[in-house]
């Protein structure tokens, strides 16, 4: 199965449609008025398709086997015609398209068992996605220029070419993934004069400076200390999402401090030095943080 251990989880929702076609308007009407031999045709096909959507992974190799938190069937009744709308709603890492597809043509496939003894000409003739919602593709931010990066690395060891550095070249390659360019690269010791310095310098021309590095707690660990006094506004929620990630895959991930705010227009960013933690700190947060560049120009949370 594909690798969804780095994804976060929202709420995801998708609606399916499969369309069961009968000959004969007796069958509907024995549909209607619960005269089917083998039981009520609805409910029964109800619950099959209930039962199929919570075990789609049992059926479909790919698919994760992921809580079901929500799942609903409505039928439409269209003269010959059965329309099968099937929901399913979870909060999770992905999707619940395939889930609700196979919970419509489970439905659909019991409704033709069902049917069989009094209409031989019974048809399945459409099963697909209505719509879905959630994970990265429905909370894209879009602007109408590129948002820019400035990238520093901080460490004596790396300064000093004791050390090669991996975790600011993974953030490179992360904002790159999310669109945003990387106008600046550099590594700098753990200096708190050098970080105010670049920080107050590369703000005026980058909407991200982001530090990877410093935000342990050993006497040289200084980035926090050397921004906090800079930022005019600090923001909660974007260091509780980075800890709360990484938390859940590293049991150290609570001894790191990381820091989140704006000077100007600007988002200031410091992450952990280490390769994972620098990784799975832009995983948490990317690409949906750049939605609060939105945010600064005025623009409501539904703006994308």
């Amino acid at each position: 199965m594909v690798d969804i251990t780095h994804k976060i989880s929202t709420l995801r929702t998708a609606t399916a449609k499969a369309t069961v076609i009968v000959s004969l308007q007796a069958t509907i009407d024995a549909v209607v008025n619960n005269l089917v031999p083998k039981g009520n045709v609805l409910e029964m096909a109800k619950t099959a398709g209930l039962f199929a959507v919570k075990n789609t992974h049992l059926s479909i190799p790919d698919c994760h086997p992921i809580p079901i938190e929500f799942t609903s069937v409505e039928y439409e009744i269209n003269e010959l015609s059965i329309d099968i709308i099937f929901n399913v709603k979870t909060v999770y890492k992905t999707g619940v398209e395939v889930e609700a597809m196979h919970g419509a043509s489970i439905v659909a496939l019991t409704m033709y068992d069902m049917l069989k003894p009094i209409d031989k000409n019974i048809e399945i003739s459409t099963i697909k996605l209505i719509s879905k919602e959630g994970g990265k593709s429905s909370f894209k931010n879009r602007f109408p220029s590129a948002i820019t990066a400035a990238v520093f690395v901080c460490s004596d060891s790396i300064f000093a070419g004791d050390k090669e550095d991996r975790s600011g070249k993974i953030i490179v390659e992360k904002l790159e993934i999310s669109g945003v360019e990387t106008t600046h690269y550099e590594i700098i010791p753990d200096e708190m004069d050098v970080i105010q310095e670049r920080t107050k310098a590369f703000a005026k021309e980058n909407q991200l400076i982001i530090f990877t590095g410093g935000t342990g707690l050993s006497p040289r660990d200084v980035t926090p200390q050397a921004l906090e006094p800079l930022l005019e506004t600090r923001i909660p929620g974007i260091e509780e999402a980075i800890r709360s990630y990484g938390q859940q895959r590293m049991p150290y991930s609570m001894l790191s401090r990381t820091v989140a705010g704006t000077l100007g227009n600007s988002l200031v960013l410091a992450l952990p030095g280490s390769t994972n933690g620098a990784k799975e700190s832009m995983d948490a947060i990317f690409p949906h943080v750049l939605h609060v560049f939105h945010i600064l120009k005025g623009k409501n949370h539904d703006t994308k």
